[in-house]
């Protein structure tokens, strides 16, 4: 499963980022790195950005950028 799919509220566990250097460097500065927990606390209409946390830490992500997440929900 996909971040970009996980619907708001939804808790998981990130397996795998399939991204290209820069933008897994991003990721790993703004502290999304693999075994960390996520939560989807909002997700924009019309295919807009999600609000994630990682940690005590809220983060706006693209959606195009979530999709390269791959994550494990956790119940």
């Amino acid at each position: 499963m996909l971040l970009s799919d996980l619907a708001p509220s939804g808790c998981a566990t990130i397996q795998a980022i399939h991204a290209s250097q820069d933008l897994r460097r991003r990721l790993g500065g703004l502290g999304v790195r693999l075994g960390i927990r996520v939560r989807v606390i909002r997700a924009s209409p019309m295919n807009g950005p999600l609000q994630v946390r990682v940690g005590h830490t809220d983060l706006i992500l693209r959606r195009s950028d979530a999709a390269h997440i791959e994550i494990q929900t956790v119940a």
